[in-house]
């Protein structure tokens, strides 16, 4: 091989594993060269080429062949594609195709076509290295290099699903040619947890990132990857320690420091991740994720002033991020610079036109009011005082009662999360009729359709399809901490399938008694009663408990253990069933308030705000029949009322929509105008 040739190729022809074998290669990848050439100087004359800013944010950990090579770089280049230029170079490129594949062999049509990849891949032309990389696979369908190419390629197009399909190939190629591939599977694993993670399957992505670490136990990439995914589903211990690891072998990863710290947070040690957060910023001066984060942070702990100066950095690196200027307003606003803040939220509204600039520009203008008034607390803020439940008392049956509605909007906030509620629940009923999930046995020998978290995200998936990634993964991480943590009280990663049907049916969509039904459905679905109509008492209380224990977490985990009596095996019927799940004290009778905010979480009040955090009222409208002051349902549930307004007891009535206020106006005027008739 020529000096010069090896030089410049050194990152990866020089390899024994991916070199260039054939003489002819070495005549296209230099053809190949001076055709990316001379578009690149057309195109940085014409100024079409752009740099794209993507090293500011968190490093995907991309797992390569070789590891660091010319194919990391700082600046990625943004290609014109639209433009005759391109045109004649995909045409020219064509031609090089052709030669590649009128090859004397086969082998040498495959030399070709992975060495054009390879150029067009290092050069950030991913849509025509893809094509090369394709070809390549048709010459040699069983080698694994080009599946694994094509995923890369893939991936970077935003084409996950595609990317995981050639890296399922690549995998199964690796692991059925035994030895000579061992070197390349952790990458392999790697890359497919990457692009599993693009689809939002975060929990399948932790089982490849671990058999990629337990391959390779020197993969700090992997292990990296591991700790910010299991993070993405919360389970924080288990992140620390996979994040340290990753430190541990690459003390200057400044991502997997930017995640130790979230972690940090998200487990209550603030003053650690304060630390790592800084060490990612040492590292990096410009990282967007650790400086957005650390503001968050400062903001939890009341330090207004510093996360303020987080957010500006942020800006100063990505000017358009909305989030970072909404943030920065709200920051100002908690240190007292008023204006200031005002200036931040107008600059937000450029950027964008969400909601919920709206609801905080309207919010900032109360408190503003309020400040004229001099009603409030030196800051701007609304001053209040938390009531004793004890003086909070209801006029009317349909009020409902302040610690029933503190449980309903807490389940309420984890339907919204997870978007459970936008999931018909007669999709539960196609997945019990559809799914085949074999039958296992559990560690009491008792049958059970148990299926590993993983298997089960696909099902999730599946029921809620009409997520995008991103908000997929958070759906996941909310059922994961609340369900699936209680579910697998054992920790062997395995979840009772029917059982986990029966818990998500209550906040599916669907009217309250389909849920019901389909719930008994879930549990009779359940092998320990294969064969039977009615499902058993000792099942349904089991059932119940859980469900509270979930769900209710006033009573905790320590309920599970009080089952009321022996264990019932007598039968029970649908409507015994429901008449156990209404049950108040002992079933799940919050259901009830529960489509009630369903119902009317969307409805506003006109120009009613809460007299507390003065937001506009959204949902339902406490209304205090002395004072007349009007609370939300989430300051009333709290027992949050203004400090001006002390009572030594509190009435409230509770209006869903203004049209019942509005009746309860006219008739109040019309008793008034009865007994001024009679009197």
């Amino acid at each position: 091989m020529e000096p010069h040739k090896k030089l410049r190729t050194a990152a990866w022809a020089a390899s024994p594993n991916h070199g260039i074998v054939f003489d002819d290669t070495w005549k296209l990848v230099d053809d190949l060269e001076v055709l990316i050439k001379r578009l690149k100087t057309k195109q940085m004359k014409d100024g079409k080429i752009k740099n794209d800013n993507s090293d500011v944010f968190s490093d995907p950990g991309w797992s390569r062949e070789l590891g660091p090579s010319s194919e990391i770089s700082d600046k990625r280049v943004i290609w014109d594609e639209s433009g005759p230029d391109y045109a004649a170079f995909v045409k020219e490129l064509g031609v090089l195709r052709s030669r590649a594949d009128r090859a004397r062999s086969r082998p040498e049509a495959f030399d070709g076509q992975m060495a054009i990849g390879r150029v067009l891949y290092e050069h950030y032309l991913f849509k025509e290295g893809l094509v090369s990389f394709k070809r390549a696979c048709e010459l040699t369908p069983f080698d694994v290099k080009p599946h694994f190419r094509a995923g890369n390629c893939l991936y970077v197009l935003g084409r996950h699903n595609e990317a995981k399909a050639e890296f399922l190939l690549a995998l199964e190629a690796a692991e059925a040619g035994g030895n000579q591939w061992a070197y390349l599977l952790p990458q392999i694993h790697v890359n497919l947890g990457i692009a599993l993670e693009g689809e939002g399957m975060v929990l399948s992505a932790c089982e490849h990132y671990r058999e990629a670490a337990i391959l390779c136990p020197t993969h700090f990439r992997a292990l990296k990857l591991l700790g910010s995914a299991l993070f993405g589903v919360g389970e924080y211990k288990a992140a620390v320690k996979a994040l340290e690891e990753a430190i541990f072998m690459k003390n200057d990863y400044a991502d997997a420091h930017c995640d130790l710290a979230s972690a940090l947070h998200a487990m209550g040690d603030d003053e650690n991740a304060i630390k790592e957060f800084q060490k990612a910023i040492d590292l990096k001066p410009g990282h967007v994720d650790a400086l957005y984060n650390l503001g968050g942070l400062y903001m939890d702990m009341g330090r207004y002033q510093r996360a303020s100066e987080m957010y500006t950095r942020v800006l100063s690196v990505w000017p358009n991020h909305w989030r970072a200027q909404l943030n920065k307003a709200v920051s100002l606003l908690g240190a007292g610079e008023t204006e200031e803040a005002k200036k931040a939220l107008k600059e937000a509204l450029k950027m964008t036109n969400r909601v919920e600039l709206h609801d905080a520009i309207s919010h900032l203008k109360q408190l503003q009011k309020r400040k004229l008034r001099g009603n409030g607390s030196g800051n701007g803020e609304a001053a209040f005082i938390t009531v004793e439940p004890s003086k909070f008392k209801v006029v009317g049956q349909k009020t409902t009662l302040r610690p029933e509605l503190a449980v309903a909007l807490d389940i309420r906030a984890f339907q919204r999360i997870t978007r459970l509620n936008r999931c018909d629940v007669e999709l539960i009923k196609k997945e019990m009729s559809e799914g085949d999930v074999p039958v296992s046995y559990s560690g009491i020998g008792i049958p059970e359709k148990s299926i590993r978290k993983a298997s089960l995200e696909v099902i999730i998936c599946k029921l809620l399809n009409f997520l995008k990634p991103e908000t997929f993964v958070g759906s996941v991480k909310a059922i994961n901490q609340k369900i699936l943590s209680v579910l697998d009280e054992s920790d062997f990663g395995r979840v009772d399938l029917g059982m986990f049907f029966a818990v998500l049916a209550p906040l599916c969509g669907g009217s309250s008694d389909r849920r019901k039904q389909i719930a008994y459905e879930s549990l009779l679905w359940r092998p320990v009663n294969e064969g039977s109509t009615q499902i058993k008492k000792s099942d349904a209380q089991r059932y119940i408990k859980l469900l509270r224990a979930i769900y209710i977490p006033s009573h905790g985990i320590s309920e599970m253990l009080e089952i009321h009596g022996e264990a019932d095996d007598s039968l029970v019927s649908v409507t015994e069933f429901v008449a156990m799940f209404d049950d108040q004290e002992w079933g799940f009778g919050i259901i009830s308030t529960l489509l009630k905010l369903e119902n009317g979480d969307r409805s506003r009040h006109g120009r009613h705000i809460c007299a507390t955090c003065r937001y506009p009222i959204i949902g339902s409208r406490f209304k205090e029949m002395k004072s007349h002051l009007s609370l939300c349902s989430q300051c009333y549930s709290e027992g949050k009322v203004p400090a001006s307004c002390k009572l030594d007891e509190y009435r409230f009535k509770e209006y869903a929509n203004e049209t019942e206020a509005v009746k309860d106006k006219c008739l109040w005027f019309g008793s008034k105008g009865s007994s001024a008739g009679g009197s």
